[in-house]
């Protein structure tokens, strides 16, 4: 009885003992295999391969209709397209006549758009926002003092040696 103790206890052991070294050399592994960190790209750079890698395609036009029973808009440009906008990101307020620009992706045969925005939109965005801080500036700068500040007294003279 004790010989097959002592074994079961020397299997248990040895198994604990191989685990923890094979554990060990699998973290080790991974880490020393990291490649270089690549260098970081700007984030237009990201959304431009972001779009490459979906499919993701634009076009430019004057916006002409919006059906929203069908959920649809009517771009014409070099030729007219007809835009699926269920789940677009639709900008500002567009109206008919304005220049848009749709970044779409064609699934089944449709064109489904996944955003809607006026072109030279970003332009305007920019011109607004330096108007605010240009406003924000004069607001913030304090105004001439009304009053004065009186003269300080002047120091009593020191009394002339005989």
């Amino acid at each position: 009885m004790k010989k097959i103790l002592m074994l079961v206890l020397a299997i248990i052991i040895g198994v604990a003992f191989v685990t923890t070294v094979y554990a060990a050399e699998e973290k080790k592994a991974p880490a020393t295999e990291k490649p270089a960190a690549a260098p970081e790209k700007p984030a237009k750079e990201k959304a431009v391969e972001k779009a490459k890698k979906a499919g993701m395609k634009k076009f430019e036009g004057e916006f002409v209709s919006k059906d929203d029973a069908a959920k649809t808009i009517v771009v014409k440009g070099e030729t007219e397209m007809t835009f699926d906008v269920a789940k677009a990101k639709m900008g500002k307020k567009v109206a008919a006549g304005d220049k848009v620009v749709v970044a779409y992706v064609e699934k089944d045969g449709k064109n489904i758009a996944k955003s809607v925005t006026k072109a030279g939109a970003a332009k305007e965005k920019k011109a607004e926002k330096k108007a605010e801080k240009k406003a924000e500036k004069k607001e913030e700068k304090p105004a001439a003092p009304a009053t004065e500040k009186p003269a300080a007294p002047a120091a009593p003279a020191a009394p002339a040696k005989k």
